[in-house]
């Protein structure tokens, strides 16, 4: 595996770094190990501090963080820098709430004094993607060492800068050493890492086949793991929806960051009555997207991380297309420089077409053409994804009630899906399994002990 960082937007390989040696693997679990003996037994004051403490160097310093995932993955400077801006706020989050969410719980019960208590489990690997470098980790270090357990990371291979100034970034914050440590393991390190009996458990966010493996390595070594993988957003226009301002979302919705992320709006549902002026609405404002270098203020269309998943992408369309679906290409030719994709529309992706149940990660639009709500709502359940999605009507009541329909993790109304610091993050089917953020994240490796105190006369 080589970790590297290799500027999108040029092409040219700026650094790379030696793969992690078997002797370094092993001395980290053990640090790891040692440092959660100690760091267990921490007060929630002293963790509250250093959460702080890591959101104020990111805020302070979001220029240098912000530049270097642009360097890295490509993203534009202003949303590398709202990933910085979110990340602080996570880490605040957790500062503020994470001894109120992990507090002890009585139980109503008759003939005991009984309570749960939520203990950390121990050191935890946390295997992170390239297409959001701080945001991914910050969601599971920050509540997961507020809990008081301790992290591993193996970070994608293409930022291995962002990776390593994480690190830095948590021991500036004053967090222990052991507590939190990146590690540029191999494929076979991390089943090596996953089977020590010191780690407790394993978070991955990644693809499908990355999550397939890696379940199965936990599941053999009976190891706890959460899983965040792909998904295929559905966007569902209802006939009342507010047009124009459901085009402009739909537009940020599909194309931020490239359209490389888990939860942008891949699937575009619209009710018969609106379709034509939609897609009409939708192709007048695509033209728009600007690709050029994503340090300019004015590029609003990103290169993809790679020339691999460039590649990738536009191998997926034309299969879509031998298939039978229509590709329509958008808007002013993108630079041949580059891992560039031109923004384009898949339309006529009929239910035999296999590229109606394909994640397309990156500036692709599928749109569907409904006959109605309940063809809508049809239409969005059917897919192997089920992470997030929108539905946009002028009556928040009736949206929320197609929403309940829509079997995803998360579902907002004249909104697309989005993350925040205050709201759990997750899916289901083949989107994965466990939730991140908020109390549900915070205690996904913590052990439920319970404490039951009984009167040694009552009876069994």
């Amino acid at each position: 595996m080589t970790y590297e960082t290799r500027n999108p937007y040029t092409g040219d390989l700026l650094v790379t770094f030696p793969d992690a040696s078997d002797s370094e693997v092993k001395q980290a679990i053990e640090n790891a190990h040692d440092a959660f003996l100690l760091w267990k037994n921490t007060g929630f004051t002293e963790r509250a501090r250093i959460m702080h403490a890591a959101a104020e160097l990111l805020r302070r310093d979001v220029d240098y963080y912000a530049n270097l995932l642009t360097i890295e993955m490509g993203k534009l400077i202003s949303e590398a820098k709202a990933e910085i801006a979110l990340s602080a706020d996570i880490f605040d989050y957790y500062a503020d709430n994470a001894q109120k969410l992990l507090a002890p719980q009585k139980l109503p019960v008759a003939d005991a004094d009984a309570e749960i208590l939520c203990e950390p489990l121990g050191v935890l690997l946390a295997i992170e993607p390239w297409n959001f470098p701080f945001y991914q980790v910050v969601r599971i270090a920050a509540p997961q060492i507020s809990a008081g357990n301790t992290l591993l990371l193996k970070h994608a291979s293409n930022v291995p800068q962002a990776a390593a100034a994480f690190e830095k970034l948590m021991l500036d914050a004053g967090l222990p050493q052991g507590v939190f440590k990146n590690l540029y393991a191999t494929r076979s390190q991390i089943e090596t890492i996953i089977n020590d009996p010191r780690v407790q458990g394993v978070a991955l966010t990644g693809s499908e086949g990355a999550g397939a493996v890696v379940a199965a390595q936990a599941g053999k070594a009976l190891k706890k793991s959460t899983l965040e993988l792909g998904g295929a957003d559905a966007f569902v226009v209802l006939a009342d929806a507010d047009m124009q301002k459901t085009i402009n979302w739909a537009v940020l919705g599909r194309h931020w960051n490239g359209g490389q992320v888990c939860v942008s709006s891949k699937r575009m549902i619209i009710v018969d009555e609106v379709y034509d002026r939609f897609l009409e609405g939708y192709i007048g404002s695509v033209v728009n997207l600007k690709a050029g270098d994503p340090f300019e203020p004015s590029t609003t269309l990103a290169p993809l991380s790679s020339k691999a998943a460039a590649d990738e992408i536009k191998d997926k369309i034309r299969q879509a297309v031998s298939y039978g679906a229509t590709a329509t290409e958008v808007g002013p030719i993108v630079p041949d420089s580059g891992n560039f994709v031109q923004p384009t529309i898949l339309t006529d992706v009929a239910e035999d077409n296999p590229a109606r149940y394909w994640e397309f990660f990156g500036p692709v639009s599928m749109l569907f053409r409904a006959k109605d709500e309940d063809d809508a709502v049809h239409i969005a359940n059917d897919s192997p994804f089920g992470l997030g999605g929108s539905v946009f009507t002028a009556n928040p009541i009736h949206g929320a009630e197609i929403a309940k329909r829509i079997s995803t993790g998360m579902v907002f109304v004249n909104h697309p899906t989005m993350a925040k610091a205050d709201l759990p993050f997750g899916g289901v089917k083949r989107s994965g399994y466990g939730r991140e953020l908020v109390g549900l994240g915070i205690k996904e490796f913590v052990n439920h002990k319970l404490i039951a105190i009984v009167d040694i006369d009552a009876p069994f």
